[in-house]
């Protein structure tokens, strides 16, 4: 029987569209094609079949080969795009990208993926439909233009205080709830259901969770983004949402889990948004404290980590922010703990690493130190000409880009985006916020409201006459939280009124509400961050002076009862709708408390003070 050489052909993979109209250029994947018939009549052979890992790494090769340098280097953005659709003319576009809508700045810089944000400097989302067909737009433009690959479509959707895409999508309680609920399946199944909804919504990457351990109370950014102030318990739960991000279904229905801050962001005390925080621990600590969450992520086959714009000395004597610090990217996460993942950087825009940098540099810096996306720099074109120089000048070798390329072209393979890069708009509606969705967290939020103290008035015996919900909130918008918990509070047989107040009310908004609380049976006050609002402290402690029940209520990290004396404390840990039902259900007795301090807090917080231990929680 004569040999017959194996020949390959390259085809198409199929796409989900809702759209068939649009012509798209969709990747192509390596396939073995069957071998024809001997022709002795002997019987045929059976098709050589390529293993996945064999297939990915096939066609990974193939499309490197035909990737120009300017490609390649285009692949490591992450570009901020502004506008709600991708064919939407916004003038921000023409003013930092010189084209004027996310689908011209795609095709024009080539771009590896996009972020979605909804803050107040960039808002592409209005509802989940419209985001689902804003993904699908941008794909077009990726698969329709060279080098006719998908986009790594990402978001920050934690939970909590950090959420990018609200309701109608199901919301979710902060991960510090999640760590006082104590429960792996819990936080995995958060993750899950997060990662189906953004998923159908075309987002592809999630960088949640934060891995970090909160282990400074004054630390100004993490707080209740942490699970907890001990590692081993962070570790669980950063184990659990690693697996339920990437492996609660086909590829192609999760979404990458982004491990952040790496080194570890829990013991700052400066927001890195808003200048370089210094982390002062000893190497021997940083083991001991903030590497094992990171650990379990790699354990847990976690897709990207996220650095941290920190110093840490200890790790890295120059003083060089970790983003771009070799001994940190690659001596310690790639060689140390051996991660083969894709390392992003936190956004290049933020003060803590452009403090000591141009932005003309850090990009070059970024990569020599190990890291292969480029998250958010604040002038695109600047830093994507600034690599092209760098490896025209021989600083950088186009090898080393190779190489960033090639692990996120591996992601993209892995996690399905190029097999399905778009979305079926028409399930968008019965997939996100799904009822079964919103019960899921519903259920699993109930588990994570902790009493810290309680002088007898909880859990209510019977529905009070008139209640005051009062506390931060904001004024002006008719969502806060006080009229939300009002609202809750109000079906189930009470007459309940708020006044929000802000962050730092004012004398004649603080005499306002103990005004009205003396006309009240209970008083409910939700704070944020005591330590730093003193006038919250000040409404706490009027309210307390009338005599009224007093609930107080942490409505984001646990330590404001270390700022204000209360009968009552409770924490949420979050200030959304979710949580705050939450809380609901255990004041009227519908449900016991559960939840058990993720972190100690103190007095003032001082460790010298200890005030509530981790693990306290009440029940009844």
């Amino acid at each position: 029987m004569p040999t017959r050489a194996l020949r390959w052909s390259l085809t198409a993979v199929a796409a989900a569209c809702t759209c068939a109209a649009t012509a798209l250029t969709i990747p192509l994947v390596v396939t073995p094609a069957s071998t024809a018939a001997p022709e002795d009549g002997a019987t045929t052979p059976p098709r050589p079949q390529l293993g996945q890992e064999a297939l990915m790494a096939t066609w990974v090769d193939t499309r490197m080969r035909r990737m120009t340098l300017e490609q390649k280097v285009g692949q490591l953005f992450v570009a901020t795009v502004w506008g709600k659709s991708a064919a939407e003319v916004h003038p921000t576009n023409r003013q930092r990208y010189g084209v004027d809508t996310p689908a011209e700045v795609v095709q024009r810089y080539q771009v590896g993926g996009v972020i979605y944000f909804n803050n107040s400097g960039t808002d592409n989302v209005d509802s989940p439909l419209q985001l689902a067909a804003f993904s699908n737009g941008l794909q077009r433009a990726a698969l329709n233009a060279a080098p006719n690959l998908p986009l790594i479509v990402s978001i920050d959707q934690e939970g909590g205080n950090v959420t990018r895409v609200p309701a109608p999508a199901t919301e979710f309680p902060s991960s510090m709830a999640i760590g006082a609920g104590r429960s792996a399946a819990d936080a995995r199944t958060l993750a899950s259901v997060n990662a189906n909804e953004l998923r159908a919504m075309g987002v592809n990457q999630n960088f949640a969770p934060v891995a970090d351990v909160n282990s400074n109370a004054r630390n100004p950014v993490i707080g209740a983004r942490s699970f907890s102030a001990r590692p081993d318990l962070a570790a669980d739960m950063v184990t659990a949402q690693v697996r339920g991000y990437q492996a609660s279904g086909k590829p192609a229905d999760t979404v990458s889990a982004s491990a952040k801050h790496f080194p570890g962001h829990g013991d700052a005390a400066t927001d890195s948004h808003t200048g370089l925080p210094a982390i002062t621990r000893t190497a021997q600590q940083w083991r001991a404290v903030d590497l094992p969450p990171f650990r379990a992520a790699i354990e847990a086959g976690v897709d990207s980590i996220m650095t941290a714009h920190i110093q840490f000395p200890s790790l890295d004597p120059s003083g060089v922010p970790a983003t771009v610090s070799r001994p940190i990217i690659t001596g310690l996460l790639r060689d140390e703990l051996g991660f083969g993942g894709v390392i992003v950087t936190d956004s290049l825009g933020m003060q803590g690493v452009r403090e000591m940098f141009g932005d003309a540099e850090i990009p070059v810096l970024a990569l020599e130190a190990g890291v292969d996306q480029l998250l958010m720099p604040p002038d695109l074109a600047l830093a994507r000409e600034s690599v092209l120089a760098a490896v025209r000048a021989g600083r950088l070798t186009e090898s080393r880009i190779d190489e960033s390329v090639r692990r996120i072209l591996t992601l993209k393979w892995k996690r399905g985006i190029v097999s399905q890069p778009l979305v079926d708009e028409r399930t968008v509606g019965r997939l996100v916020g799904a009822p079964q969705h919103k019960a899921a967290i519903q259920r699993l939020t109930d588990r994570t409201v902790t009493v810290l103290a309680n002088d007898g008035t909880l859990p209510l015996r019977a529905a009070p006459g008139r209640v005051l919900v009062t506390g931060v909130g904001d004024p002006s918008n008719p969502d806060n939280s006080p009229n939300t918990l009002a609202a809750t509070i109000g079906t189930r047989g009470s007459t309940a009124t708020s006044i929000p107040t802000g962050t730092r009310p004012a004398k004649a908004l603080v005499d306002q509400a103990v005004a009205a609380a003396k006309d009240t049976n209970l008083v409910v006050v939700l704070t944020n961050n005591l330590a730093a609002n003193t006038e919250q402290q000040t409404l706490v402690a009027e309210l307390v002076r009338t005599g009224v029940p007093v609930v107080a209520v942490a409505t984001q990290a646990p330590y404001d009862p270390g700022f204000a004396a209360a009968p009552n404390w409770v924490a949420t840990y979050s200030w959304r709708a979710v949580s705050l039902e939450s809380l609901a259900r255990v004041l009227f007795g519908e449900v016991s408390p559960r939840g058990k301090l993720p972190v100690d807090v103190y007095l003032q917080n001082d460790p010298a003070l200890p005030l509530y231990p981790y693990n306290h929680g009440l029940t009844w």
